[in-house]
């Protein structure tokens, strides 16, 4: 067989990446979407910066400027992380499932993934530890931000984490319509945990005066909480994807890598919040 018949073959044996087709067209195997994905998540950084240049008295830019770049940025990040997994992952294993690609590298893939998510969230912990030993610390503004809402919020997102192992062990059990069941309530019960996130922020913003820009406590609360807040949105496409796959069939008790990446996921971000409030919320006023 000559080197020209091998790339015509469209069996896809002699592919290496993910990625079924390229895009855009005439890069070959190569994908943009991780660097449409990086872009938005450059972006959401810079929109932050932003937010915290446009308050105050002596604002350097308009609000409208960083909310704009911080939805642009959040939007393009989600379509990017969509684009991503849909060409790798959903369209690849949509008839071939994981008799295509290896079980084992997709699990390895994806603990690597979270040792990238490990460092990220460590950076933010390692600032916030440093300024919490510091003497700038004694001058900053702590309120009080534990509560009833903080402890309902962790409630949902550790029973979003057992109904989806008992989703995942009723899929491997052959029980498809208790999977769906299940997890269609863990992807309820994160939606739910994400409003509540976003209806803490309004009560903090509007009602308390507590924002990115009022001190040293804010930016590392607002930075910490919205990188997670975040990390959940993204598991919930994530877990909507899968669902989606899900009620069309494409698992059984043989196949479902996915879901097992999904899940390890999901259980990462709920092992990230508790950390979160610990050290954040019910550490923050401790002498």
């Amino acid at each position: 067989m000559s080197v020209s018949d091998e790339h015509a073959d469209d069996g896809h044996g002699d592919h290496h990446l993910p990625a079924t087709e390229d895009w855009p067209h005439g890069f070959g195997e190569a994908s943009w979407w991780p660097f449409v994905t990086a872009i938005g998540g450059s972006g959401i950084y810079v929109s932050a910066a932003l937010l915290v240049l446009s308050m105050g008295e002596n604002a350097l830019v308009s609000q409208t400027v960083g909310a704009g770049a911080m939805a642009g940025s959040v939007g393009l990040f989600l379509v990017g992380i969509y684009g991503w997994l849909y060409h790798a992952f959903v369209s690849d294993f949509w008839e071939r499932g994981t008799d295509y690609h290896s079980d084992k590298t997709l699990k390895f893939a994806m603990l690597l993934f979270l040792g990238s998510e490990i460092a990220t969230f460590g950076a933010g912990f390692v600032y916030y530890f440093i300024v919490r030993g510091g003497e700038v610390w004694t001058q900053a503004a702590v309120p009080e931000v534990f509560g009833s809402l903080v402890i309902v919020n962790t409630l949902i997102l550790i029973a979003s984490s057992v109904t989806l192992h008992f989703s995942h062990v009723a899929l491997r059990n052959g029980d498809r319509s208790r999977f769906l069941k299940l997890l269609g309530a863990t992807l309820l019960l994160g939606i739910v945990f994400i409003g509540g996130q976003v209806y803490e922020y309004y009560e903090f913003i509007v009602h308390k005066g507590f924002t990115i820009g009022g001190g040293i406590y804010g930016s590392a609360f607002y930075g910490l909480t919205g990188l997670h807040g975040l990390h959940v949105t993204m598991g919930a496409v994530l877990l909507g994807i899968v669902f989606i796959r899900g009620y069309y069939g494409q698992y059984s008790a043989e196949r479902h890598t996915s879901v097992s990446t999904a899940s390890m996921y999901w259980h990462f971000v709920d092992i990230v919040w508790i950390f979160l409030v610990v050290v954040l919320y019910m550490g923050a006023n401790l002498v």
